[in-house]
């Protein structure tokens, strides 16, 4: 595995199940998946993800080798989507797998901190009344410094 950015859904069972048994050696799969939300308004007709071609892809994959690096880690997987999503769309996962519990949980919130904050997508909500771009939250920035 490696990393996917796509437009098109992916079923979350049968990437787990195909990860998982492609993971030779592993005793510990960590999941993640994020799902598109409508919590400020509960009026969220849309959210549009964009990214740059092959500058995305580097990017990710970049990151991901770092996991892979840091923990010993047997594989390590990211899908990202773009284009038009609706709330309840799943927008994105994050697999590691690992002899050992702590380093595929570790890999993971790497990866999930990495994405939330430095990965290089464009987010604008759609709602009934006006279109607005995500802007990042400090919080996320913030995630980003125990992994100095």
């Amino acid at each position: 595995m490696a990393v996917l950015v796509q437009s098109e859904p992916f079923d979350l069972g049968a990437v787990t199940t195909e990860f998982a048994q492609n993971a030779d050696g592993a005793g510990a799969v960590v999941t993640f998946t994020g799902i598109v939300r409508d919590l400020a308004t509960h009026d969220l007709k849309e959210m549009i993800i964009e990214h740059y071609p092959g500058m995305t892809e580097k990017a990710l994959s970049n990151i991901r080798d770092q996991a892979m690096e840091r923990w010993a880690l047997a594989d390590a997987l990211v899908i990202h989507r773009y284009g038009r999503l609706k709330a309840g769309d799943h927008i994105m996962m994050v697999a590691t797998a690992s002899k050992h519990r702590k380093d595929a949980f570790e890999a993971a919130e790497f990866l999930m901190d990495y994405l939330k904050s430095r990965a290089p997508f464009w987010k604008k909500e759609i709602t009934s009344k006006r279109a607005d771009w995500v802007a990042s939250k400090q919080e996320d920035e913030d995630a980003l410094t125990r992994w100095d």
